[in-house]
């Protein structure tokens, strides 16, 4: 059997290339398009159709939307994974992170290498974001700290850090907020309480009082002084605390519930040593504390009483719509 001289050509294996599927966007462009192309000149041509980009700005550069990584070698363009994202550069364009292009990333090229790596930040929401996915009632026993990190956090990394929805993230981290507000409302409103205090003082009622205690009580103080500084001055503390309870208006808002109960358990003279404080006022501060680290205890076992009582609300039509419980009724 006779081949038909000039039909068509079979290609060579080697010839055949296998399309890749791919993601292009202009830089700062919040579309994307879906292409597929065997090369990078395929993919840089479709990226010209389907971007509108005026050939007469060549060169058109395609670089990695995570990173900004030039690709202009097609070895390197097949080993990039399925869908992956392209932003398309004309002329002397400059790539520059976009944090709503969908990458992986969330702080800029710039800082990538040294604030991560170097502080742990990330590391840190991420545990911090581990610790309300388990259970979102710890909301409640975060320090202001967690819940400011939470905040600034992406969406979209927070989102994937939670395995949740933008959209359910978004609602999430406006919770955090109101949060922290509401510490903040707190914090403003005892400061407010402390000035109508001081004024009172100065009006006389309070200060003679003192004044009066003062005097009798002189040597006691010097007693009571002169114990604290033969005590030990080793807390268990960390200097991060110490900070709080020293610089902050009403620290015990603060603080996270695990610091909280560190303060409270702290032995008073030791505290007033490594604050240079007077005891009164150190277990004064020790006592709020306290009260703060049960205020909030007492929020997350309302929360859950709140889902046992709707845990057996929910299940109350089943049970009565079964047949063999409504035969069991003597009546």
């Amino acid at each position: 059997m006779t081949e038909v001289a000039g039909g068509p050509s079979v290609p060579e294996p080697s010839e055949i290339r296998a399309l890749k599927q791919c993601l292009l966007c202009r830089n700062h462009g919040r579309e994307q398009h879906g292409v597929a192309a065997s090369c990078l000149e395929e993919l840089r041509s479709k990226a010209c159709d389907i971007l509108a980009i005026d050939k007469s700005l060549a060169p058109v550069t395609l670089v990695l939307a995570e990173d900004g990584t030039i690709v202009d070698d097609d070895d390197y363009f097949l080993c990039l994974p399925a869908n992956t994202k392209f932003v398309a550069l004309a002329g002397n364009e400059k790539w520059a992170y976009n944090n709503s292009d969908g990458g992986t990333a969330w702080i800029t090229q710039e800082s990538f290498d040294g604030d991560e790596t170097d502080s742990g930040a990330g590391l840190k929401w991420k545990n911090v974001a581990r610790q309300l996915k388990a259970d979102l009632s710890s909301i409640v026993l975060l320090s202001e700290e967690d819940l400011q990190m939470l905040i600034d956090v992406p969406c979209s990394e927070l989102a994937q850090e939670l395995s949740q929805s933008r959209v359910a993230v978004q609602g999430l981290q406006n919770t955090l907020q109101q949060v922290l507000d509401q510490r903040e409302e707190a914090r403003q409103s005892k400061q407010l309480l402390e000035l109508y205090l001081r004024a009172l003082e100065k009006e006389g009622s309070i200060l003679l009082k003192q004044q009066e205690s003062k005097a009798g009580l002189g040597d006691e103080r010097d007693a009571v002084d002169t114990g604290i500084g033969e005590s030990s001055s080793e807390i268990a503390l960390t200097s991060q605390i110490l900070t709080a309870l020293k610089a902050k208006p009403a620290p015990e808002l603060s603080l996270s519930s695990q610091d909280l109960e560190l303060v409270a358990k702290e032995d008073p003279k030791a505290l007033a040593v490594a604050l240079n404080w007077d005891i009164k006022k150190t277990e004064a501060v020790q006592q709020t504390c306290h009260q703060e680290l049960s205020l909030r205890l007492q929020q997350v076992q309302s929360l859950y009483s709140l889902r046992s009582i709707s845990a057996r609300k929910s299940s109350l039509p089943g049970e009565v719509q079964n047949p063999k419980q409504a035969k069991r009724d003597p009546t």
